[in-house]
């Protein structure tokens, strides 16, 4: 979970949309109806593949320092946090039990905290403090 940068060779296409590859990163790459969409579809396929490597505890490899280009291509450096992806595709309720002495949950319901709430805020609360 954290923030990247990666090169992202841009090939302008005859409709005058982008295909977009990203050389580093396996079978990660897109496409736009025209470079603001390309752009913003790029970000949206970095964020996708890092989010799945990082999921499945596999080494993200380090950005190439320079790309070989074919003609009318170019490099465009593409930036995406995975924890900000997450957030936004990853948002499913999990159930989880977990034990508190009994006078904790009794004065805890006598004034109305709502438990998930108050864990969520404080699981929030020390993954931010890392």
């Amino acid at each position: 979970m954290a923030r990247y940068t990666y090169p992202a060779v841009f090939t302008p296409e005859e409709d005058g949309g982008y295909s977009v590859i990203f050389p580093d990163l396996e079978g990660c790459y897109t496409e736009g109806e025209d470079l603001t969409d390309a752009i913003y579809m790029a970000e949206d396929a970095l964020a996708l593949i890092l989010y799945g490597y990082e999921k499945d505890n596999r080494t993200i490899p380090n950005p190439s320092q320079s790309i070989g280009l074919e003609e009318g291509q170019f490099i465009n450096y593409i930036a995406c946090d995975t924890m900000e992806y997450r957030k936004m595709y990853s948002n499913k309720a999990v159930k989880k039990t977990l034990t508190i002495p009994e006078w904790l949950n009794e004065e805890a319901t006598a004034i109305g905290i709502n438990f998930s709430q108050v864990l969520q805020e404080a699981l929030m609360s020390k993954i931010q403090a890392r």
